[in-house]
């Protein structure tokens, strides 16, 4: 069976006995055999996107079609998508094998069919030896693989994962993530994974909808949220640290900021107010001496992070942008006699508190973001 084609068009949900929408006007699309990640906060919407996708809940408008073809009209039975929950919903009066075998059962496949492929279904989550337990017999990682080849053993074209990873401990999650991207590969199966968390959604997905109060800020494969944020919801969420409100120049690769000029190579606004948006783990120290886009500091704080080293530098400021800032502004930007605190993270265990110190803040490593770049959308 080919892999589903999952389109989203303009969907808008709302809380019942509520004035906001839970989603407003989601339009985005899960393309055939590949795994979209739904992120956000809490209370942004995702796990209301995947209950519409399923059939759970009904939008106010908009449409939800699969190759093509609403499925609004169907119900959740027909709709040939499998939903693996957050806790695993197991028949407790049912063996393991039973439970795993229910959707094959109530789809009419003969005995020895189904007893074939649930020894294959057990056998991929790891569990060929535990068919006759009861769930209860179990441990909470192996119930949630049960659910996992509950949902796989019925070759769905549809995979809806609501935060199946996160009531497991460390080591289970980091398990059970490569597991079911190995089976969702395997079987080119759609599937969509709803998460909070970035570093779960940059691991597994091919590409990730960022979320933030029920509206679609993002969607892209996950290195680009790091590198070229959309705008500054999107930067601090994939925590960005370091903010610089500036002026970019008409040469659009010279802003001025309030600790200097500084350069960057990578640009997609035009010249005005901007945010310099710039990674932590970008930044580079080096001793007190001239070097470009370099900036004096001091050392505020440092903290042993294992194999990272965080410190916060005070840079002062440098005074007046610029008067060219101030020509393109048309305002006068006064002077700020409080520091400017960067954060870096780098493996360089060099320094202390009180040490004076040149912040580098890499041209290449720069992102400029308009002032009103929290309503921009970026599909890349």
């Amino acid at each position: 069976m080919e892999p589903a084609h999952l389109a989203l068009d303009n969907l808008t949900i709302r809380y019942q006995r509520a004035d906001l929408p839970a989603i407003e006007d989601l339009s985005l699309e899960a393309h055939p055999g590949e795994l979209l990640a739904l992120l956000g906060p809490s209370g942004s919407g995702k796990s209301t996107t995947l209950r519409c996708i399923a059939g759970f809940l009904d939008p106010e408008c908009g449409d939800v079609r699969l190759d093509g073809r609403s499925i609004l009209a169907l119900p959740p039975e027909r709709r040939n998508a499998a939903f693996v929950f957050q806790q695993p919903t197991l028949f407790p009066h049912l063996s393991v094998a039973e439970n795993v075998a229910f959707g094959l059962r109530m789809r009419g496949v003969g005995k020895a069919e189904r007893m074939r492929r649930v020894e294959a279904a057990l056998a991929a989550v790891q569990l060929a030896d535990l068919g006759t337990r009861r769930p209860h017999q179990i441990s909470g990682g192996q119930r949630q693989r049960v659910a996992l080849a509950r949902a796989l053993i019925t070759q769905p074209r549809l995979l809806l994962l609501d935060e199946p990873f996160s009531a497991l401990d460390p080591e289970l999650r980091d398990e059970m993530r490569a597991l079911v991207r190995e089976l969702q590969r395997g079987q080119a199966v759609t599937a969509v994974l709803v998460t909070h968390d970035q570093q779960e959604a940059s691991m597994l997905a091919d590409r990730i909808a960022l979320l933030i109060e029920g509206r679609l800020q993002q969607i892209g494969p996950p290195d680009v949220f790091y590198r070229r944020p959309a705008n500054l919801a999107v930067a601090r969420f994939f925590g960005a640290q370091n903010f610089l409100a500036g002026t970019l120049d008409r040469d659009e690769r010279t802003a001025f900021t309030s600790l200097g000029s500084l350069m960057l190579h990578h640009n997609s606004v035009a010249p005005g107010p901007v945010t310099l948006v710039i990674r932590p783990e970008r930044v580079r120290l080096s001793p007190p001496d001239a070097t470009p886009n370099g900036i004096a500091g001091r050392v505020q704080t440092h903290q042993f992070l294992g194999a990272l080293h965080r410190y916060v530098v005070a840079c002062a400021r440098s005074g007046d942008m610029s008067s060219a800032s101030a020509a393109l502004n048309r305002t006068k930007i006064t002077s700020n006699p409080e520091p400017v605190y960067l954060t870096v993270l780098t493996t360089d265990a060099n320094y202390r508190a009180g040490d004076a110190v040149r912040v580098i803040l890499p041209p290449e490593h720069i992102w400029a973001l308009a002032d009103h770049g929290d309503d921009h959308l970026a599909d890349q």
